[in-house]
């Protein structure tokens, strides 16, 4: 184990991470290269964002790596963790950041295409990509997978849920902490960490931003942001790159007896 300093040391490390084209996970590919990983990261819809993150890293001195994968599709994750392995050599750190949401509904109105859709990202995917790389790591003997959860899987929110219902949204992020959970205890002997990050109200999000923008006037939109501020004891959003810290603690030795957590960051609100 590295001492001092080093132990946030990534070196020498590989990071996959899902949906890195923007937000937060063009962040937590960042933070993971600053500290010294190379990164393999995934798109979806935007590969021109999926590039800017790349040279990003690439500007950190770092080898990036770049695949289009459907986290909902169990043949394109093999592709995706073959591929990582295959031209970086190893997967040492998997953040399971992909995810949509749907349009807000009540679960009396909600669409059932809705709640299969949300599910199938970010729960299925989650699962799909755990799944595909924990053979990597259990023949390595190492590994840390960060799940990116959410503390609207942590709790209801009566205020907010009233504003914007997302019981699809809640179930499959309640649903990552577990499965969270269950993976840390099966894997812990194989030297595998599992742990979630449960991230509150953050700017720079995409989750749900367009649709806000498109079907809420600014009366609705203020309603909103007043609610998260009333609700939130620090009285304010974070910002996304106040994530950064903990997805790198995570990924190093810094937290290397640390299995099976849910760290929220949140201003408080589930304090």
């Amino acid at each position: 184990m590295k001492e001092g300093t080093n132990i946030f040391d990534l070196s020498g490390k590989v990071a996959l991470v899902t949906g890195g084209s923007s937000g937060l996970g063009r962040v937590f590919c960042e933070a993971l290269a600053e500290f010294g990983a190379d990164v393999s990261l995934t798109y979806n819809v935007d590969e021109k964002g999926a590039r800017e993150t790349a040279e990003l890293i690439k500007n950190l001195g770092r080898q990036s790596l770049v695949i289009k994968a459907n986290v909902n599709n169990p043949d394109v994750v093999q592709h995706m963790v073959d591929e990582t392995v295959a031209k970086l050599g190893s997967i040492d750190i998997l953040v399971n950041n992909a995810g949509i949401n749907a349009k807000p509904a009540k679960i009396a109105e909600m669409a059932i295409e809705d709640w299969d859709k949300v599910l199938s990202i970010d729960l299925r995917g989650v699962f799909l990509c755990t799944r595909a790389v924990l053979p990597v790591m259990v023949k390595q003997k190492r590994g840390s997978i960060i799940n990116i959860a959410s503390i609207k899987g942590i709790r209801a929110f009566f205020e907010l849920t009233e504003i914007l219902p997302l019981a699809h949204y809640s179930a499959a992020k309640a649903g990552v902490i577990s499965l969270t959970k269950e993976t840390a205890v099966e894997y812990s002997r194989d030297g595998i960490r599992v742990n979630c990050i449960a991230p509150g109200w953050h700017r720079g999000t995409r989750l749900s931003r367009q649709w806000r923008e498109e079907a809420w006037q600014e009366e609705q939109r203020q309603k909103y942001e007043d609610a998260i501020s009333r609700i939130t004891p620090m009285g304010r959003r974070g910002e996304i790159s106040e994530l950064k810290g903990l997805v790198v603690y995570l990924a190093s030795d810094a937290s290397s007896f640390m299995t099976g957590q849910v760290l929220a960051s949140d201003g408080g609100i589930c304090t």
